[in-house]
């Protein structure tokens, strides 16, 4: 077997590693098959001549250009005038993937930490996803950055800790409604929306619950008010859809649930409880009111 079969079949063993590396550093399934693909063109015009780790060094390539299209994404962003999020349902930058296999790799990575880590910069999302998400000792992520062991090891640990932001203190929460009821809540009422069960979804509403959504959710000219569980019910329903591309997340440190399509926050749910039942529900997408907001991963 000559160096090019070898490369082929050691590309292909590793592909599904290689791919939750890129789909961990950009967020989209399509855009990660993209990344995949450059990568093996580079590593075909290489070879495999003089490599001692093919693994690694496939990772470092991927990593390399998935670094290459965070920047590009980034100043693609800086360049744009238009800030206004893309409506629930629009293209979610997934198009030539299969929609259900894009929202179930989000939700089995987690929604919440998709969202963060598309708040961090280029080099500290490299960092904190192959160190530790992936193991990759800080000596090798270094050259990839042109940093030291000990900047990229700075790197991780600042994402580290906007990973780990909006951890709930003392008092979150509603008088009475303790973290892990209002954790139980939260996830029926995902779970309601998602399969379209109303009665499920008014069972978990105050009498009284009232639901305010931003003039940008869907969209209109003025914010919408909606009071009654039954009037709630079908309002969280128009909002979200089947919730896809959704998951738990912390809100300013109180469980709330964020919409991220390709890993970018488009709008969340935060819940005001009452005697273990949701009586408010704010629904925002309003960028400013989005980028105010403290997002963490729930443990």
């Amino acid at each position: 077997m000559d160096d090019g079969e070898l490369l082929i079949r050691r590309f292909e063993q590793d592909r599904p590693r290689l791919r939750a590396v890129a789909y961990r550093m950009l967020g989209s399934l399509a855009e990660a098959d993209d990344a995949l693909q450059e990568a093996w063109l580079r590593a075909e015009a290489a070879g495999l001549a003089g490599v001692e780790n093919p693994g690694g060094w496939l990772t470092t390539i991927v990593s390399r250009v998935c670094l290459n299209m965070l920047r590009s994404r980034d100043r693609r962003r800086e360049d744009s005038l238009d800030d206004r999020p893309t409506e629930p349902g629009a293209d979610d930058g997934s198009s030539g993937t299969d929609p259900e296999e894009e929202a179930m790799t989000a939700d089995s990575v987690g929604v919440a930490l998709l969202v963060v880590l598309d708040t961090l910069g280029p080099a500290e999302r490299l960092a904190f996803v192959l160190h530790d998400l992936f193991a990759v000792p800080f000596e090798d992520i270094a050259p990839m950055l042109e940093r030291t062991p000990a900047a990229v090891r700075q790197l991780a640990s600042r994402a580290r800790r906007r990973v780990r932001g909006g951890a709930p203190g003392p008092g979150t929460g509603a008088a009475g409604t303790d973290a892990p009821r209002r954790r139980q809540v939260v996830t029926a009422f995902l779970a309601a929306t998602r399969g379209g069960d109303f009665e499920a979804l008014v069972s978990l509403l105050h009498p009284d619950v009232v639901l305010h959504a931003d003039r940008w959710v869907v969209p209109t000219p003025e914010p919408i008010v909606v009071a009654g569980g039954r009037a709630v019910a079908e309002g969280a329903l128009a909002a979200m859809g089947r919730a896809s591309f959704t998951g738990l997340a912390l809100l300013d440190g109180a469980m709330g649930l964020v919409m991220a399509p390709a890993g970018r926050l488009r709008l969340v749910l935060a819940f005001e409880m009452t005697d273990g039942l949701i009586a408010a529900i704010e629904v925002v997408a309003a960028p400013e009111r989005l980028a105010a907001l403290e997002v963490g991963v729930p443990e």
